[in-house]
């Protein structure tokens, strides 16, 4: 085949060859990835010429429907539960919740308000009777609010007395349930509110009240045996009168306090060892652990002191308050409802709050830290509350930055109103995809409200630069009513691309099975696909309209004025690379204006491309590519004739291009498959307006001549790499540093009180209240062993706080079975001195009469009642087990006969054993049949945990009490620990596993979308390599800033992949597309994509940059640190080392020019680097200004479908037409270059 003439040597008339396909286009698998894209390439220009040519219904219909969805914000639901919010769906722990509710209901069995007091000074001793002083004031005032304490606290374990006066006593004076240290003192009766009238007695207070006294002084008027002996199993005894004055000089100090007559001060150490008692010594014991934090010891393990003091104060849950109080004198006339109790409990504890923080002087040595549930309530509810403040102002910001990033000084170009209207844009697709999210019953939380709507805005507004910039760059000649579809050609890819990676990231992240975190993956894949929508759809509609604007040279933003601006017209056979103007194509005699300036000649700035003479009569071939390559010419504006004359200089002026950066590869006939059919390649001039010499730099401009050149230098490249990789190994390093976990003090307020107080309470009181759950479908009866096991291995445990060891275990079947072990020694002991016998058991104590009836039982419906049992059956055997035929039939027993036992050891069975109501001196057969209590379902041993205060401490716990359970499954017991640090930490389980299969699966999902719309494995694997290095840093950089790992950053790692790919892909499709050199192709697409992937960052640090005003560290920390730190990562990496890995690993080029090879084109003698550049001649007038022309080279893609192609040649075609010197000086119909006339 015969090689081209050179190019000095082409006669002005040439036909390029139709042929030679191997030097044009690389052979190969890239075929069908050229025909493929250009096939989708072609939908979206079709797409766009639509929209152009219906822009303005498609405007209207589309922001028709975005409202219509925003609408549905006005159903959205803010959930705020916490276990709704982050118990693992469809985890074993959700599953065990859901039988708990089932069982016992919905709401505690009570809620708790707790004060804690600390001294100002750090490592102060609190044990002092000043400091408990306090501390008793405080209490005392919080708990004066308007409905007293006595009626709304919980109490547990009110017998059911006969005797109608003593019930009634009992009622009003039975204290509530407070763990509080002051227990150990007279003044704890203080606390309890209530009091008793008798006739004859003052007003009978626990502050008075002596239980034994008052019995002996009634004893002569009532039978009280029955109430004698439930107050000496309790141990009741003198109650809080038998107990030291913290002030033995206060008046009512009771004679019978131990120190009343000393008048001295108590040991407080001494007497807080070993914990404090309720009003009864058996079942109400509260441990030191519940009441004093910080504590030091001596060597014999005795109190020292201590650093705070806890009190916590149980009350009714609003079912109980509600049934407390229905049909009730003082609530009948208000509507009393379980909604109406609920709402004066919450305004109760807030005021509890209050009053307490409140309670102390400024000037005093403590501090008091007061919290409730609903405290808790109003934190999630205020943190989930969306700040129109701050959504507002981050939406002003982002205008008034796209405004002014796109104004131009030349109105044509000029594009700030572009940029309002694509945020506002953006701003109404987050509403509408929020609003489908609601009407799709997606319930909004904190992360939705205080995130998302930023995040959101920040990733919309890059593809709206993007088209921006594409729209201004359309290649010369493309008809004004194609600009749109070109646009969405030339970008369409790239942000179908990021969208949808974006879309699958948050998909991937809805993997992590919280619920709070699954619904912000899923609304915000929602969001990003109606931004999509409306980038897609409405956005081009916008730019159509600009277009019209810029078209008839109105002023941008205030587009109702215009502004002249002088022009020389455009010959007919000239096509203006230059933005479109209003001049009319005119002949070259046209006269022109008046004659300006050097500076302002509206010849020296005009840009003129010429296309080769033979295309003026011919039809271009289909499937021919144009690319342009880039000469000079000069054009000097003759005054006196008023003609544009073009001035090709002689062959002698050619120079190598000194200015130029890069060499001259930027400056060799190049071209880009973006589009497939033409993508402008050289560097043009393109101002048509006037405009100061500041106002031509940009981003572009940067990346062009000083960012590329600096970056793709071969020492830069090793810097880089080098750099990168001493990142890695750093961030891998910093990724060992990541613990896991979210303390409630991170999601609080710093600098709040309830911050204060939760700081404190980690610190000092790290106690949680876990129950070991049993469920049914297993006989209990036959189980006790398995039970008593169960317990054994759970109280073993490192984290289980062990009782004192005076104090049996706290549970039902202990409770149950030495309650049974008392009655048979009380039976016992009445059979031996014939106080019961056969036949009766009047004579007999209570409890020896609970044991006669008791042990006759048979279980037999047919024959119930066995007395011969009496003495050859006990009622539990020498093994410690309860006769299994017994086992039902003395549940129903105990649960009746010992209400204070059963409270203690919040057994909550179900279903619950009937009530049985003993006296026993009734002995009729339906008296002595006791009813014998369902098959349990559920039933509960309490335990406390302590010193859990890292996230691995709760792991092991954790681990621990599941190993305890599945060993008793083996034994047939089903059970399962619940608490919460089982519903909010055993996420952590598995926490890592799901984080890193939710990686590993999108960075797949990301390899196959982007192979598949790139259609190059090469560079999709290029791009994967990076979004894994920059998941594999943020990790590791969340080490070294302390950020904890939680479900809440394990979103933010996996949505990174998605959002790295805004910053990766369109360098990678900008290099994939272009011709050249590795290096040139790396410039291209860093000239291309460096101001949209710069526009776009700096958008997305503006949406983020509201989230640093938020009054919760926690979003500071975890959202905007993060995702800042993720921009700044996706920005250095998509512009820095994506460039540098192309430039050295990329994929061959998709197309090659035809002339690539030759020599005589590319390299003349002349230029040292081979480069193609017309020096200015020293003899032309300095009237002559430089003009950029083009030439058409060919080249063949694969033809499209039902493309005709044309005959090819092996000889170039030479065509024997007239030069243009013959057609005449006044005609240039034949688009041949100007000639030269006088």
């Amino acid at each position: 085949m015969a090689r081209p003439p050179p190019l000095q040597e082409l006669p002005p008339v040439y036909t390029p060859p139709a042929r030679a396909a191997s030097p044009q286009i690389l052979a190969g698998s890239l075929k069908a990835p050229l025909w493929l894209r250009a096939y989708f390439q072609g939908l979206l220009f079709s797409l766009g010429c639509g929209i152009q040519r219906h822009c303005g219904k498609v405007l209207f219909l589309g922001l028709l429907a975005f409202g219509a969805l925003a609408l549905g914000l006005r159903v959205a639901i803010i959930e705020t539960d916490l276990e709704q919010l982050w118990v693992e769906v469809g985890s074993r722990v959700s599953q065990e919740l859901h039988y708990t509710k089932e069982k016992l209901g919905e709401e505690a069995a009570y809620t708790s308000q707790m004060l804690i007091q600390t001294p100002h000074q750090e490592g102060e001793n609190i044990l002092t009777p000043e400091a408990l002083g306090l501390h008793l004031q405080a209490a005392l005032a919080a708990s004066k609010v308007s409905w007293d304490l006595n009626k709304i606290c919980y109490k547990s374990g009110i017998p059911l007395i006969e005797n109608g006066m003593i019930e009634r006593m009992i009622e009003k004076l039975f204290p509530c349930v407070i763990l509080t240290p002051l227990d150990c003192f007279w003044e704890g009766a203080k606390l309890q509110g209530g009091s008793a009238y008798l006739p004859g007695r003052p007003d009978i207070q626990w502050t008075n009240l002596d239980p034994e006294q008052l019995l002996k002084e009634l004893g002569p008027f009532a039978s009280l045996e029955g109430f004698r002996e439930l107050l000496d199993k309790a141990q009741v005894g003198q109650a809080y009168v038998g107990r030291p004055c913290l002030h033995p000089d206060d008046l009512h100090c009771p004679p019978t306090a131990p120190n009343h007559h000393s008048k001295q001060a108590p040991n407080v150490a001494q007497e807080l060892n070993g914990g404090c008692h309720g009003f009864s010594h058996k079942f109400m014991h509260w441990q030191e652990e519940l009441l004093l934090g910080g504590m030091a010891r001596d060597a014999q393990g005795q109190l020292l002191r201590a650093e705070a003091l806890q009190s916590t104060f149980l009350l009714m849950s609003p079912r109980q308050l509600y049934e407390h109080f229905r049909g009730d004198y003082q609530t009948h006339d208000i509507g009393w409802s379980e909604e109406q109790a609920g709402t004066v409990l919450r305004a109760w504890q807030r005021r509890f709050v209050q009053l307490a923080q409140e309670a102390l002087p400024q000037n005093s040595s403590q501090q008091i830290h007061a919290f409730s549930s609903t405290t808790l309530d109003d934190i999630l509810h205020a943190f989930s509350e969306v700040s129109a403040a701050r959504v507002v102002g981050g939406y002003l910001l982002m205008l008034a930055y796209a405004c002014v990033t796109m104004l131009r000084w030349d109105c044509a170009q000029s594009q700030g109103a572009v940029g309002l209207a694509g945020v506002l844009l953006v701003a109404l697709a987050v509403a509408s995809g929020l609003g489908l999210c609601a009407l799709l019953g997606i319930a909004f939380n904190a992360a939705t409200t205080q995130v998302l709507p930023f995040l959101a805005l920040g990733i919309g507004v890059d593809d709206i630069f993007l088209l921006a910039h594409a729209f201004t760059e359309a290649p010369p000649g493309t008809p004004l009513q194609e600009h749109t579809g070109e646009c969405l050609r030339r970008t369409g890819t790239s942000v179908a691309l990021t969208s949808i990676n974006h879309m699958v990231a948050f998909f991937m992240a809805a993997l992590v099975p919280i619920p709070a975190l699954r619904a912000f993956s899923l609304q915000a894949a929602i969001v990003v696909g109606c931004n999509f929508a409306a980038v897609m759809l409405v956005f081009p509609a916008v730019l159509s309209l600009d277009l019209h604007r810029r078209h008839c040279q109105r002023l941008d933003v205030l587009c109702c004025f215009s502004r002249y601006r002088p022009c020389i017209p455009t010959p007919p056979g000239l096509i203006s690379s230059g933005p479109i103007t209003s001049c009319p194509p005119t002949s070259i005699s046209t006269d022109l204006p008046p004659p300006l300036s050097a500076s302002s000649s509206p010849c020296s700035a005009r840009v003129i491309q010429i296309l080769p003479q033979e295309l003026g009569d011919r039809t271009v071939p289909v499937g021919i590519a144009h690319l342009t390559a880039t000469v000079q010419a000069f054009a000097h504006c003759d005054a006196s004739s008023q003609h544009v004359v073009t001035i090709l200089p002689p062959r002698a002026h050619l120079v190598p291009p000194p200015s130029d950066p890069l060499g001259s590869e930027l400056f060799s006939p190049g071209g880009s498959t973006r589009d497939l059919l033409g993508q402008e390649e050289g560097t043009r001039q393109k101002a048509t307006c006037n405009s100061l010499p500041c106002a031509r730099w940009n981003l572009a401009h940067f990346a062009r001549y000083h960012f590329a050149p600096l970056l793709l230098q071969s020492h830069s490249k090793a810097m880089v790499l080098v750099l990168f990789g001493a990142l890695l190994g750093l961030s891998l390093y910093g990724a060992t540093l990541v613990q896991d976990g979210l303390a409630l003090t991170d999601v609080v307020p710093r600098g709040t009180k309830e911050h204060a107080f939760l700081s404190a309470q980690l610190r000092y009181f790290s106690l949680y209240e876990v129950a070991l759950v049993t469920q049914g479908g297993f006989d209990y009866a036959h189980s006790q062993r398995a039970l008593f096991d169960l317990h054994q291995r759970f109280s073993s445990l490192k984290a289980v706080l062990p009782p004192p060891a005076t104090q049996a275990p706290r549970t039902w079947l202990h409770y149950y079975r030495n309650w049974l072990q008392g009655i048979q020694a009380a039976f016992d002991q009445d059979w031996a001195s014939g106080r019961i016998t056969r036949h009766s058991c009047r004579n007999g104590s209570e409890d020896g009469a609970l044991a006669y009836k008791l042990l006759i039982q048979t279980g037999d419906a047919q024959e119930p009642l066995d007395f011969s049992q009496l003495t050859t059956r006990k009622l539990v055997d020498k093994e410690g087990l309860i006769p299994p035929e017994l086992f039902y039939v003395g549940l129903t027993m105990w649960v009746s006969s010992d209400p204070l036992g059963l409270a203690a050891s919040q057994a909550n069975f179900y279903p619950p054993p009937p009530e049985w109501l003993h006296d026993k001196y009734d002995t009729t057969g339906e008296n002595l049949r006791i009813p014998a209590a369902q098959p349990l379902e559920f039933a509960q041993f309490p335990f406390l945990l302590h010193g859990l205060q890292k996230t691995a401490d709760f792991v092991e716990a954790i681990e621990g009490a599941r190993a305890a359970c599945t060993e008793a499954g083996r034994a047939g017991v089903r059970a399962y620990p619940s608490g919460s640090p089982f519903l909010f930490w055993e996420q952590y389980l598995g926490l890592r596993r799901y984080f890193l299969l939710a990686i590993c699966i999108l960075l797949v999902c990301t390899f196959l979308v982007c192979a598949l719309l790139l259609l190059n494995p090469w560079t999709a694997g290029l791009i994967v390599l990076v979004l894994a290095m920059m998941t594999v840093e943020l990790f590791g950089i969340m080490g070294f800033l302390g950020i904890k790992l939680s479900a809440i950053p394990v979103v933010i790692l996996v949505a990174s992949v998605g959002i790295g790919v805004e910053f990766t892909v369109h360098v990678a499709l900008g290099f994939l597309t272009t011709q050249g050199s590795r290096n040139l192709r790396a410039a291209c697409a860093l000239e291309h994509t460096f101001a949209p992937v710069t526009d776009g960052a700096v958008s997305t640090l503006l949406g983020l940059l509201m989230l640093a005003g938020s009054n919760f560290d926690f979003i500071i920390r975890y959202f905007f640190v993060v995702l800042t730190v993720l921009t700044l990562l996706g920005l250095l990496h998509g512009l820095m080392l994506l460039p540098v890995l192309l430039s050295i690993l990329g994929p061959p080029p998709e197309v090659v020019q035809i002339y690539k090879e030759s020599p005589e084109v590319l390299s003349p003698p002349a230029p040292r680097e081979g480069g193609l550049r017309w020096g200015l001649s020293p003899t032309l007038p300095q009237s002559f200004a430089r003009v950029t022309t083009s030439m058409t080279v060919a080249l063949h893609p694969p033809p499209l479908p039902g493309a005709y192609i044309h005959p090819a040649s092996d000889e170039p075609t030479w065509s024997p037409v007239a030069t243009p010197a013959a057609s005449g000086s006044n005609n240039l119909s034949s688009r041949g270059p100007c000639p030269a006339t006088g």
